[in-house]
This record gives structure tokens, sequence and C-alpha cells, in this order.
């Protein structure tokens, strides 16, 4: 998919050398400029805002995945249906490291029963989301749980099934999935998801996110198993931080498509915890 930043620091940098040009050009010239400038600026619709923490900050040790993406559009657009959502995670932090996701959910279940649908031992995290629908005039924010399920494997690669329960003014049970993908350094893989489009009122736009905290780890999560004969209850072994941190801390990075055609991206560095 395209990168929004390396985009935006090209047509940056074209404004300025115009910019510098339409000092000395003709009206003519200087209103080419500041229409092509008007054109730039009417392509940065979207803003996004990346925070991402562990639970707990030991090196070396079990954490939990915390991250947050907020949406925001410039005055007077409306929001814009994400169509794609990339998050990068550091180097030397894998999903695989930890016990999560010794069972796996099926789509098809998670779709017919909800939460029930899937074996306790899929769970992979909890979190909320947000999305703007059209009511009237304005907007209504709905506000959704979210939680995470390990689901089957996908043209080869993990997967993770997210399952978002609206109740107004959008009633509707959202799912889809992300695949765990490898990715270039600095980072070290990727969640990759492709969210479906949710109508909200007829001919009216499609309901856009706007928000969407969640945690990946085994905090607050219990599975089970069975000993001779009984069910035993344990905590899940959770994502290993490396015993090591990278000089300016773990980046992670977000990358974002959305409905109108426009890209938006941001980043996050969780500072270097002390070690375990």
């Amino acid at each position: 998919m395209s990168r929004a930043p390396s985009l935006r620091a090209v047509s940056a940098a074209a404004l300025l050398v115009c910019a510098c040009i339409g000092a000395w050009a003709p009206a003519a010239s200087e209103a080419a400029a500041s229409e092509a400038a008007a054109g730039a600026q009417a392509l940065q619709v979207h803003t996004v805002r990346l925070a991402a923490a562990f639970s707990p900050e030991r090196l070396g040790a079990g954490t939990t995945i915390r991250f947050g993406l907020q949406i925001a559009t410039t005055a007077g657009r409306a929001p814009s249906a994400v169509t794609e959502l990339e998050l990068l995670l550091p180097a030397g932090l894998s999903i695989a490291t930890s016990d999560l996701g010794l069972e796996t959910c099926s789509p098809t279940s998670l779709e017919r029963n909800g939460l029930a649908g899937c074996p306790p031992d899929s769970l992979m995290g909890r979190g909320s989301a947000a999305a703007e629908v059209p009511f009237g005039s304005a907007f209504v924010t709905e506000q959704a749980p979210m939680t995470l399920f390990s689901g089957p494997l996908k043209d080869g690669h993990p997967q993770l099934l997210f399952f978002a329960s609206g109740e107004y003014p959008v009633l509707a049970d959202i799912i889809f999935g992300a695949l765990v993908l490898p990715a270039k350094a600095p980072f070290g893989g990727l969640l990759n998801t492709t969210p479906p489009l949710i109508p909200s009122v007829p001919e009216g736009p499609d309901v856009a996110l706007v928000r969407l905290q969640t945690t990946i780890g085994a905090k607050g999560i219990t599975y089970y198993e069975r000993v001779k004969g009984k069910t035993i209850s344990f905590h899940p072994r959770s994502i290993l931080l490396p015993k090591s941190c990278p000089r300016r801390g773990f980046a992670f990075a977000a990358h974002l498509s959305f409905q109108d055609t426009t890209h938006a991206s941001a980043g996050a560095v969780v500072p270097c915890p002390r070690s375990g």
C-alpha cells in the first residue's frame, strides 16, 4: 500500500520550490502555485495519532501490548471509512513467543454464535472501538466493545479475529481478520486488515472508524485445560519483551487507507523499560 508520509514530504518540497519561483514569476504563476498548495491541503483530510505501551514494562519478561488509534478530519470534512489498516510492531516482539492462541476460533462460528462461539483458549485481547454514524445532518459517535481471538491460518499466515458488537444507532456485529505478516527493518512484524464497510442510513456514507483501543497479551486472560479428568485454569505465558532495547526505544507505526482514496500515517515509540 502507499505510504502517505513520503507523498506528503514530496508534496511539501514541491510546494516550497513553487513558492520560491513564484516570488519572481508573473501573477499567473503565483495563482498556479496557490492553486497547487490548496490542492495539496485538500488531500490532508485525515490525521491519525498512535499510542502504544507495555504492561508490565520489564525487559526479558512477559508483557501485554496496549495500543490506540485516534482518527480526526480537517475542519468541515466528514470522516471517511477505513478500508485498510496496517500496524507495524517493533523488532524482537513476537506473538509466537507466547502461549496465546492455544486454540483457534472459526469466523463462521463467531458470526453464528457471537463470543460464545469461540473457545476460551483462543482469546488474545480486549478493547473498544468508536465510530461516527450519520444521524440527520450531524454525526453520532457509537461505542462498541471489542474482543480479539486467534483465528485459523490464512494463506499460510497467522490471523487475529476482531469482534465488535454495535448497539446504537447501528445494531450489528462486526467481524474482520488481521493477518500477522513479516515486516522490513526496523520493524519485526505487522498486522494487516481490511475492515468491512458498514452501511449507515439509506444512501448515506458508510460508518467511519474514529477510535480504536485494544490489547494483545495475556493480562486479564484465563485459559483452561483438562488434567486427569479435571478442568484446571491457568494464565497463559504472555508476549516476551526482548532482553535488550533498541537505542531509541520500541518503534510502532500505523498506515491507514480511507474510502475517499486518501491515506494517513502515524508513529509511536515506547521508551526502553528497565531490565527485568
